[in-house]
C-alpha cells in the first residue's frame, strides 16, 4: 500500500486569506491548527468582534491564555463586544490587577477617550536623577507598557507635570534631574472627549501618543495611534454608510446578518420612497401645464437630476468638512454665501449646457416646435435656480442637524436628493409659467 503524502502545515497567511468565508467552526479549528507563536499573532491582529467570538468558542482550559494575551484597553474592547451575560465571565479569565484596570476603562463611554486609553504608561517623579530614571525605565520596560515613546513625569498626586523622551534622558548630563529635561507644554485629551475630536489632535499634532487626563489634570492612560487609526476608519465607514442613505451596519459586511442588514437599509429606503411620492403630487398640481405644453414633461427627469446631483455634492462637502474640523456651527452663514455663488455658477454652466442642447437639436431635428427658444430659457433659468437652491439645501442640511444634536453624516446624498426633487418640480414648472404664459401656456 502506498505512503499518503503529509499534508502541509496551514500557515497564518492561508487562515488569513479564507477568514472571512470560513463558517465560525471552521474558524475556530483553523486557528486551532496554527503554531502557538503565530496563533498569537493572527489574535492580536485581529478586532474585537473577531476575538471575541474566537474566545468563546475555544475549550475553557484555554480560554484564560489568550484572553491574558490582551494588554487593558484591548481586552476591554473584548469584553464590550460580548453579549453581557458573558462579560462576567471573560473578566474572571483575566489576572486582579489587569480586571482592575479593564473595569475602570468600562466605566467611560465607548467612543471616548477614557475608553479607548490603556492604563498602562511609563511614568517618572520630577525630583529623580537622570541615571535613577533611566535604571526605573527599565524596569518598567520590562513591564507590558502600552508604549515607551514618551514618558509621563507626574506629582505625588499623579497629575501631569510634563512629558520626557528617552532621547532627551540619554541626551542629559548626569547630574540633571529629569525636572530639568522634560517638556512641560504637553499637548493632553480630557478622557471625555469624544474620539474623533481625539483623532484631529492626533492629526494636528502628529504625535504617537496623548495623555489623558480627568477634569483634576490627573493622568488616566494613554491614548496611542494605533488606537485611533482604527477609530476613525470605524468612523468614516459610518459616515460613508449614512451618506449612502442608510444606517450603519456596525459590522463588517459579510459578517452582519441578512435580516439585521435588510432591516438596517429598508427604514431608510421607506422614509426616502414616501419622500418621493411627494414628486407624483407635485406633478399632479401642474397636470394642466404638462398637457398644455407636453414638450415641458421632456426635461423633469434632466431639472430634478441636476437640483439632486448638485444638492448631493454640497453635502458631501460640508459634512467631511465638519468631520475633519474645518467648519463648525458658527460658519454656517460663511458656507451659504459661498455655496449660492457656487450654485449660480454652476447652474448658469449647466443651464447653458441645456439651452445649447436644445438649440442644436432643433437645428438638427425640429421636435420642440415653434417656441423652442422660450423652452431653452425655461430649462437654463430653471437649471440656475435648482441647482442653486440644491447647494444651498444640501450645504445647509448638515448645519441643522448638528444644530439639533443629531449626526451630520444623517443627512444623505440620496436624502438631499430626494428633498431637492419636489422643490426642483416646483422651480421648474413656475418658471415655465413665468416665461410661457401668452404662448404655449
Amino acid at each position: 500500500m502506498a505512503e499518503t503524502e503529509p499534508r502541509e502545515a496551514l500557515t497564518l497567511e492561508d487562515l488569513a486569506d479564507v477568514w472571512h468565508v470560513l463558517s465560525p467552526e471552521d474558524r475556530v479549528a483553523g486557528f486551532r491548527l496554527l503554531p502557538r507563536s503565530e496563533a498569537e499573532e493572527f489574535f492580536l491582529s485581529h478586532d474585537a468582534r473577531d476575538q471575541a467570538a474566537l474566545l468563546r468558542a475555544l475549550p475553557p482550559e484555554e480560554q484564560r491564555s489568550w484572553a491574558r494575551l490582551l494588554a487593558p484597553d484591548d481586552a476591554a474592547d473584548l469584553v464590550q463586544a460580548l453579549p453581557p451575560e458573558a462579560r462576567e465571565h471573560v473578566l474572571g479569565l483575566l489576572d486582579d490587577q489587569t480586571r482592575r484596570e479593564v473595569r475602570a476603562l468600562l466605566a467611560y463611554a465607548e467612543d471616548d477617550a477614557g475608553g479607548l486609553m490603556s492604563p498602562r504608561y511609563a511614568r517618572l517623579r520630577p525630583d529623580m536623577s537622570v541615571d535613577e530614571a533611566i535604571t526605573y525605565l527599565r524596569r518598567q520596560a520590562r513591564e507590558r507598557l502600552e508604549t515607551i515613546y514618551y514618558v509621563y513625569v507626574l506629582d505625588e498626586s499623579q497629575r501631569l507635570l510634563g512629558v520626557v523622551s528617552f532621547r532627551d534622558l540619554f541626551a542629559a548630563p548626569p547630574g540633571k534631574v529629569v525636572r530639568d529635561v522634560m517638556h512641560a507644554d504637553t499637548v493632553a485629551v480630557r478622557d471625555d472627549m469624544d474620539q474623533e475630536a481625539v483623532g484631529r489632535v492626533f492629526r494636528e499634532t502628529g504625535y504617537l501618543a496623548l495623555p489623558v487626563l480627568d477634569a483634576e489634570g490627573h493622568l488616566k492612560g494613554i491614548v496611542t495611534l494605533d488606537d485611533i487609526v482604527d477609530v476613525v476608519e470605524e468612523e468614516a465607514t459610518e459616515d460613508i454608510q449614512k451618506l449612502g442613505g442608510m444606517e450603519a451596519l456596525g459590522a463588517p459586511y459579510l459578517q452582519i446578518g441578512f435580516r439585521r442588514m435588510v432591516g438596517k437599509r429598508a427604514g431608510w429606503l421607506a422614509a426616502l420612497f414616501l419622500g418621493e411620492m411627494l414628486t407624483a403630487t407635485a406633478m399632479a398640481r401642474f397636470e394642466d401645464e404638462i398637457a398644455r405644453a407636453v414638450v415641458l414633461a421632456l426635461f423633469v427627469p434632466l431639472i430634478i437630476s441636476s437640483g439632486g446631483n448638485s444638492g448631493s455634492q454640497a453635502t458631501t462637502l460640508v459634512i467631511r468638512a465638519m468631520a475633519l474640523g474645518e467648519v463648525r456651527l458658527r460658519d454656517w452663514w460663511r458656507v451659504a454665501r459661498r455655496e449660492i455663488g457656487a450654485g449660480l455658477a454652476l447652474g448658469t454652466t449647466l443651464g447653458s449646457i441645456g439651452f445649447l442642447r436644445i438649440v442644436i437639436w432643433q437645428a438638427v431635428r425640429p421636435v420642440y416646435g415653434p417656441h423652442y427658444l422660450l423652452v431653452a430659457s425655461t430649462v437654463f433659468c430653471s437649471l440656475v435656480g435648482v441647482v442653486t437652491f440644491g447647494t444651498l439645501a444640501g450645504s445647509l442640511l448638515p448645519f441643522l442637524l448638528r444644530a439639533l444634536k443629531l449626526d451630520p453624516a444623517s443627512a444623505s446624498a440620496p436624502f438631499v436628493a430626494t428633498l431637492v426633487d419636489v422643490t426642483g418640480l416646483v422651480i421648474y414648472f413656475t418658471t415655465a409659467s413665468a416665461i410661457m404664459t401668452g404662448t404655449l401656456l
